[in-house]
């Protein structure tokens, strides 16, 4: 495939970029500052410098692409603004490129915590209302919305993956988050992904025919609890947390729509199974 990649270099770029190059795939990657993605460049990627809301700066290099996977998003450590600015606006103005560059397949990276807390008591589905708790997912939400509005009136060949909690492959995204586990309730559960299946699903919405507008939930096959990431991580679980009240169903999703459409299985299913493997 000719993959045209956004926010290569953040935790989820950074280990989907090199398992495509591996795989023999064609990669573009539109980066603000060429420095960071140079070790990229050195694997095979052609690097593009530009801004997602200056198309003009990148819609030739779009020309001839398979599929855009859109993975650039703000998160932590800037101001509402200019999450939503970035996420949302970026995200349309790229679409809108593609769509112009008649690029048949659009991946948009969201989050599962689109869902929030509430709603029926079982995991969540793909067509639940969304309700969202904070900036990053409301932004993902609109940016969702607007997505789907160039699919429906433009016919933008969008794809939307949902992503849980990722994790392996060196990131140290746990040991960031286990001072937020330690206040919560050790019995709550959350489910995760390895970056290798985050990686097999972007690839399967990235090139399965016939899923345009579709939208799907990314996860491993066993939840795993609060308690156990901390023990695990040698943390200790507060007395405090012990009285928290929790959604038994928070963080937990439904994934039968991506097994049985794009016929995904994890290479991890558990967080156990990546730990065995030396795979964290």
């Amino acid at each position: 495939m000719n993959l045209f990649v956004t926010g290569a270099t953040g935790k989820v770029g950074s280990r989907f970029v090199p398992r495509m190059l591996q795989r023999g795939h064609h990669v573009k990657l539109l980066v603000r500052d060429a420095g960071k993605a140079d070790w990229l460049r050195q694997q095979g990627a052609e690097v593009i410098v530009g801004d997602l809301l200056q198309p003009d700066n990148y819609v030739d290099a779009l020309r001839d692409t398979d599929a855009v996977v859109h993975l650039a998003a703000q998160f932590r450590g800037v101001d509402e603004n200019t999450t939503r600015i970035s996420n949302i606006d970026g995200s349309i103005a790229l679409a809108r490129a593609a769509r112009a560059a008649d690029v048949p397949r659009f991946v948009f990276a969201s989050t599962n915590n689109v869902y929030g807390s509430g709603g029926p008591p079982r995991p969540k589905h793909e067509d639940d209302e969304p309700r969202p708790a904070f900036a990053y997912p409301q932004t993902k939400v609109e940016a969702e919305a607007a997505l789907l509005r160039l699919h429906h009136e433009q016919g933008l060949g969008l794809r939307i993956v949902r992503f849980p909690f990722v994790y392996g492959d060196r990131d140290p995204h746990i040991t960031e988050v286990l001072p937020l586990l330690r206040n919560w309730n050790p019995a709550k559960r959350i489910h995760m992904a390895h970056h290798a299946d985050i990686s097999q699903a972007l690839t399967l919405a990235a090139s399965t025919p016939g899923m345009n507008g579709r939208i799907y939930n990314v996860a491993d096959d066993a939840p795993i609890s609060v308690a156990e990431l901390l023990q695990l991580h040698h943390s200790e679980i507060s007395s405090e947390a012990l009285q928290q009240d929790y959604d038994p169903w928070d963080m937990i999703v439904d994934t039968t729509r991506i097994r049985e459409e794009l016929h995904y299985r994890p290479i991890y299913p558990s967080f156990y199974t990546a730990r065995d493997a030396g795979a964290l």
